[in-house]
């Protein structure tokens, strides 16, 4: 018996089968979930991560997708609060099945859901900064793309000791996950180090006014005030309190110090000057006056979608958005699908993956893939086109 096969009736016979091996259209696009802090007091880094996190899309989706399959990035505002973040990831996880997360952004948000995307199986690149995240037993599918706390805190405490030759240091935190790890390991160091912590003080992100932790820090005798949080709003007025006691203490400590979005909110410009914090060779000038060129080259193809004119946001935030971005197609190239036990061989694999924000390694037992060698100390007030000069040796 012969059949009336139509060219119609044979694409609807073909569509059904292939819908019933799991290969559906929707099956065919690579999901990504983007925890991210767009919004609240700590949300200066997640805006800036979310440039590069979206042009890394773009430009994957514009030459072919990942092995033929196009990114569908599903972004959620957790707004810095752990319960949202909590919410959200389980969301992306067991409704949405999405095939990665990148993030939360912040450490008490990621210590909140790293371990609910460790249950689910879903590989996550972790932008969050403390040691607890990159632990290849119990999250072995985590693979950390940023830079430690512990690098953070030992650059900024070198600089403060060995450099500046400052002993006495007053260490003010914010009162989030984050924060009160940070102030604890910033003391513990500076104590190893030679070094004292005068004063120490937890402010909540929101505070106001801060004139009071500025006058104790001075009271105690403290050389430097070492400050813990993303809070560009309480770095700010951290910095106008110092500033508007005529107190020209060197403030050193969370690279968000030198976030643009502080610049817009001091009393003075002048109190950004005698500020430090540790920052990256990626987005740091050479003696040439220029950014490496894999910096230069992704500002160049950005720069149109900032108006055409100077950046006007702290750089190193969209390299490392990019790159995770950057680092997932990589994996899944490299394990030829995203099945969570290949991608996780991938990445253990991984040696030298060239970034724009860094060059990654990860081993079977190693998580954190930033290198030291590309820890610098910049100095604040030198942002020019979202980047910095080295602080002073």
């Amino acid at each position: 018996m012969k059949f009336p096969w139509t060219r119609f009736a044979l694409r609807s016979v073909l569509a059904a089968g292939l819908v019933g091996f799991g290969f559906s259209a929707a099956a065919q696009t690579l999901k990504i979930g983007w925890l991210s802090s767009l919004t609240g007091p700590l949300s200066a880094a997640a805006l800036a991560e979310n440039e590069g996190v979206k042009q890394a899309v773009e430009e994957i989706n514009r030459s072919g997708g990942v092995l033929g399959r196009q990114i569908e990035l599903l972004t959620r505002d957790t707004a810095g609060d752990p319960t949202k973040a909590v919410n959200f990831a389980q969301q992306l996880a067991y409704s949405e099945k999405v095939h990665f997360v990148i993030g939360p952004v912040n450490s008490g948000e990621g210590l909140a859901t790293t371990p609910i995307l460790a249950r689910a199986g879903v590989p996550s690149i972790v932008i969050s900064v403390v040691d607890e995240l990159a632990d290849p037993k119990k999250y072995p599918l985590a693979f950390r793309v940023v830079s430690t706390s512990q690098q953070w805190l030992t650059t900024a405490n070198d600089y403060a000791v060995k450099t500046l030759k400052k002993k006495k240091i007053a260490i003010i935190a914010d009162t989030s996950g984050f924060g009160t790890h940070s102030a604890k390991q910033a003391a513990d160091i500076l104590k190893k180090s030679g070094g004292e912590a005068v004063y120490v003080a937890l402010v909540d992100p929101n505070k106001t006014d801060v004139t009071d932790e500025i006058n104790k820090s001075r009271a105690a005798g403290a050389e430097v005030v070492m400050t813990w949080t993303s809070s560009t709003g309480l770095l700010a007025r951290l910095l106008n309190a110092r500033g508007d006691m005529g107190w020209n203490v060197p403030v050193i400590g969370h690279p968000s110090l030198m976030a643009t979005q502080i610049r817009k909110l001091l009393n003075k410009p002048e109190y950004w000057a005698n500020t430090f914090a540790p920052g990256y060779a990626s987005t740091t000038y050479g003696p040439e006056g220029s950014v490496p060129e894999r910096t230069k080259a992704l500002i160049d193809r950005m720069r149109p979608k900032f108006g055409g004119g100077e950046i006007d946001l702290t750089f190193w935030w969209v390299t490392m958005g990019y790159d995770t971005v950057k680092v997932i197609e990589h994996a899944v190239k490299t394990a030829g699908s995203t099945e969570p036990a290949a991608i996780q061989k991938a990445l253990e694999g991984t040696r030298n993956f060239q970034g724009v924000y860094a060059n990654y390694t990860w081993g079977p037992n190693e998580r954190n893939g930033f290198p030291d060698s590309n820890m610098v100390m910049n100095a604040a007030n030198t942002f020019k086109d979202g980047s910095f000069q080295m602080a002073p040796r």
